[in-house]
Formats: structure tokens, C-alpha cells, sequence
């Protein structure tokens, strides 16, 4: 865990937790060294630890603000790891700035976004991971988000990161041993022992990587945008991969303008759809800045559906297909898909053998091919019930981790180099502390709770 927490000196912070607006409930939670006294001057009393008590929350002149419950839950054994007192009184947006201020004006400062939960962190009650997997729980868009967070919030993604590095560690330490008592004459590569642990930590970083993939997916979704000629039928395919009319389907050319977009659920993955206007060249001053929108949307895009029109003569098809590859690779995208749609204007249609896509926007024909081949560029190889949720940075650490393995497996494989084997497990190590917080930099630490909720 975070050495980060030896020493802290914490001030008593106050926000409210629940969601704005109206609402039948409202809580202010309030943590740090002055929670007694502001109980003792708010309620009247410090109410008796985790047992619900209830009270008129009272102002400066002792007058009731509102009337509700007050939970005191003293530290350690607190979700923040100090003392926490929570208002549980009416939803009002303006008796809870009145409870707020009444609070602020006992001691307490406004808590920045997610202080509550980095407490938790730098306290010990909770890892990094977990302590994400709290806004993800809140953030999650979809039913299989959501189980993934709970269970990373239940340390599951945590304990397997700590098996990992358990054997790392234990691997590193037996090579320095053999580093630094060249006496015992280890041969590093008749010695199996290494040769297998790196094997078994390979093959668990890379099962590691492959559920951490499916668990970004549901906790950051994929951004998928549709370009194409005017009329290849962009919007209809909109409107029928999210079963709506999102977009205006028209036979007139260039009715798309602006971006347009959507999301939807692929099998529990969130999607955003996005419909740009036709690639043309234009005279329309509006046309034209229409599909500079479409250029800068696919440069952020996951992936890319380049729709060509099937009806027309197999030239223009391959002139249109040529024109969006160019397109394509002069922004990057990550990957650009080939759809052929209108297949059902087709008279003697067979299904292609080369590996197109083909479908109709119209009849639905082709969607499942093209749903389940979006999944697989999107790296879901089975079922998207993944164990837990992950974020970008944490497949940064496991990759960065899997890569100085295997360096560090080539070299002593190479040139029995046990000093650059040593090494690169060093780094490996403090890659995967760095997704639960063993090894974090502050900046790092505001960056990841400043998208925390007020009040988290």
C-alpha cells in the first residue's frame, strides 16, 4: 500500500454526498478530527458508534435546519479510516447548503471531488484499484459494468495483481541471491526453476491483460464512427444498430451536416455510435465544415465503419472504398472496417468469401456478422462477463509489465545476463504496484481522484 498515508495531517472535511436536486433524502458526510465537536454543537450530542440516532440538526441560534438521522462511525474502523459523521436529513437542495454551511462554519472546508475515497486510500482501507472501482460502481453504464465494478470493489482485480506480484517478487529475489552469492554457481539456464517461473508469470500477466481489455471496455466503452460517401446509408445503419431514429433517413444527398451520436449496448459493452456527414467535396460552406467534423470525430474513434454503397457499379465501389482508405490512414484510426451496405438493391447477391462485411441497414441482413466482428477488433474473444473492471492506465501498467518479462527473458535466454533479468522484474514490479497504489506519484493520485464525484 501507499507509504503516502505515514504522517498525513488531515483536516476535517464536509461535502454532500447525495445526488443534486430534490430528492426525499440528503446526506452530508463529514470526516476528519473535528467530527465530535461539530456532532456536539449540530445534534446536540455525539451519537453512539453505527447505531442510527435522531435529531433536529440545529444553526448557530440552536434552531432546527432540519430533522433527520445522524450515523457516527469513529475511526479507524471507518470507511474513510477517521472518524465520519453523516446528516441523513430531507433532499432539499437548499436545506442541504444551509446544513453545509452550518457544518463549514463549526471547522470543516468543502471536500475536493473524491477526497472522501483518497483518504480511504492513503489511510489503508482501500487500494487504488478498489478505490476507482468506487466511481466506476457509480459511473457503470450498463448491468455487466456494474457487477465488474462491485467485484473490484470486493478486491478482486487486486488479488489477482497481488498473486502476480507475489511471484515476481519471490523470482526477483532468488535471482539477486544467485547475483549476488556467485559461490552457490547457479546456472540460470540449466536452472528450470527460472526458466518455468518466468513461463507461469508470462502466461498469467497475459490472461490478466486479456480480462483487463473486456473490463475497460465496459468501464471506458468504444467510440465507432460511420464515414462514407453521401447516400451509402450511414444514418440508416445508425438507426439500426441502436433501434432508433437517431439520424434523418432521406434519398436526398448530404443530409447528415453535423455529428450525430448514440450509445448502445454490444453485448454489455457501451458504444458510441457516431454519424458524420457525407465525404464529399462541396461548395456548401456548412457541407464542407460537416465533414471536417467527420475527419476530427475518426481521429478519436476506436474504430472506424466505412460504408460504400453495394448498388452501384463494382468501379465506383472500389473508387468510393479507395477514397475512404486514403481517408483513413491519413488520420490513423486505430482500425477502419469495410462495409458493403444496401446489399438487398442487389439482385443475384451471394455472400462474399473474402472476409467484407456486407449487410442492409434496411432488412438487418449481415448485422450479427458485423456486431460480432466489431467485438473481436475490439479484443473480445468469448464472453464479455468479465471478472472485474479495469481502466486505460491499469493496461498500460500490465503491458508495460508483460513487455519487461520478456525482455527479460530474452536476455537471459541470449546471454545468461541474470543482472538484465533482475532488472527488468524490478520493473515489472513497480508496474503492477503501480495499479494498486504501492507505487504512485502524487500527481498521478490528483488526476485519478479528481473525476470522483464531490462527496466520494
Amino acid at each position: 500500500m501507499s507509504d503516502q498515508g505515514a504522517g498525513y495531517v488531515k483536516d476535517t472535511i464536509s461535502a454532500i454526498a447525495t445526488a443534486p436536486g430534490r430528492g426525499g433524502i440528503g446526506i452530508v458526510r463529514i470526516s476528519g478530527p473535528l467530527v465530535a465537536k461539530i456532532a456536539e454543537k449540530v445534534l446536540g450530542r455525539l451519537p453512539q458508534p453505527r447505531y442510527a440516532t435522531f435529531a433536529n440538526f440545529r444553526d448557530d441560534n440552536l434552531d432546527a435546519i432540519d430533522q433527520g438521522i445522524g450515523l457516527y462511525f469513529p475511526g479507524p474502523d471507518s470507511f474513510t479510516g477517521e472518524d465520519v459523521l453523516e446528516l441523513q436529513g430531507h433532499g432539499g437542495p437548499v436545506v442541504l447548503d444551509m446544513l453545509l454551511n452550518r457544518v463549514v462554519r463549526l471547522g470543516a472546508r468543502i471536500a475536493e471531488p473524491g477526497e472522501f475515497s483518497q483518504r480511504a486510500f492513503l489511510n489503508d482501507k482501500l487500494d487504488l484499484a478498489q478505490a476507482e472501482a468506487i466511481a466506476d460502481l457509480i459511473d457503470s453504464g450498463t448491468q455487466l459494468a456494474a457487477r465488474g465494478a462491485m467485484r473490484s470493489l470486493q478486491g478482486q482485480f487486486s488479488r489477482r495483481i497481488g498473486e502476480l506480484l507475489a511471484k515476481v517478487i519471490e523470482l526477483r529475489v532468488f535471482v539477486e541471491a544467485a547475483i549476488d552469492f556467485p559461490e552457490e554457481e547457479i546456472d540460470f539456464l540449466a536452472d528450470n526453476r527460472v526458466a518455468s517461473r518466468l513461463v507461469d508469470i508470462t502466461e498469467q500477466l497475459r490472461e490478466i491483460i486479456d480480462e483487463a481489455n473486456i473490463g475497460t471496455l465496459l468501464t471506458e466503452g468504444a467510440a465507432v464512427v460511420l464515414i462514407g460517401k453521401p447516400n451509402a446509408g450511414k444514418s440508416s445503419l445508425m438507426n439500426a444498430m441502436t433501434g432508433r431514429d437517431t439520424s434523418i433517413v432521406t434519398h436526398i444527398p448530404g443530409t447528415t451536416r453535423d455529428i450525430v451520436d448514440e450509445t448502445l449496448q454490444l453485448d454489455g459493452i457501451p458504444l458510441k455510435l457516431v454519424d458524420t456527414a457525407g465525404i464529399r467535396e462541396s461548395i456548401d460552406e456548412i457541407e464542407t465544415e460537416g465533414v471536417r467534423r467527420a475527419v476530427m470525430a475518426m481521429e478519436q474513434a476506436d474504430l472506424v465503419l466505412a460504408l460504400v454503397d453495394a448498388s452501384q457499379s463494382l468501379e465506383k465501389r472500389d473508387q468510393d472504398l479507395a477514397e475512404l482508405e486514403d481517408l483513413c490512414g491519413g488520420v490513423k484510426a486505430r482500425s477502419m472496417v469495410k462495409v458493403f451496405n444496401k446489399i438487398d438493391l442487389l439482385d443475384d447477391h451471394k455472400p462474399s468469401v473474402s472476409g467484407l462485411i456486407e449487410v442492409s441497414a434496411k432488412t438487418g441482413e449481415g448485422m450479427d456478422q458485423l456486431k460480432s466482428h466489431l467485438k473481436y477488433l475490439l479484443g473480445v474473444k468469448g464472453s464479455t462477463e468479465s471478472g472485474f473492471t479495469a481502466r486505460s492506465r491499469h493496461l498500460s501498467a500490465l503491458n508495460r509489465a508483460l513487455s519487461a518479462v520478456e525482455i527479460g527473458e530474452s536476455a537471459l535466454r541470449t546471454s545468461q545476463a541474470g543482472e538484465l533479468l533482475a532488472e527488468e522484474l524490478k520493473h515489472c514490479q513497480q508496474s503492477l504496484g503501480e495499479i494498486t497504489g504501492d507505487f504512485s506519484a502524487d500527481d498521478l493520485l490528483g488526476e485519478i481522484f479528481s473525476t470522483f464525484c464531490i462527496g466520494k
